[in-house]
């Protein structure tokens, strides 16, 4: 099971919120700091709400888009 921990963006869906999970990585050649960001659609249970810290984690898939769940707020 793989955790992630993002800011949820988006929960206008019923028990569906939309987070995105922020990290960085080194350019090969200037060695420069880049940000990359993903959004994932996750099942929410425990009631969290736009602009909140998560903690989710991987599960078997839901539907087409939804394959993870959320765990906490952190």
């Amino acid at each position: 099971m793989k955790h992630l921990i993002g800011k949820v963006v988006s929960d206008k869906m019923k028990e569906t919120v939309v987070v995105e999970y922020l990290w960085f990585v080194k350019h090969p050649m200037y060695s420069k700091q880049m940000r990359r960001t993903r959004k994932f659609h996750a099942h929410n249970t425990v009631g969290a709400k736009t602009g909140d810290m998560v903690r989710i984690v991987s599960i078997q898939p839901m539907s087409k888009t939804k394959h993870w769940k959320v765990e906490a707020v952190v």
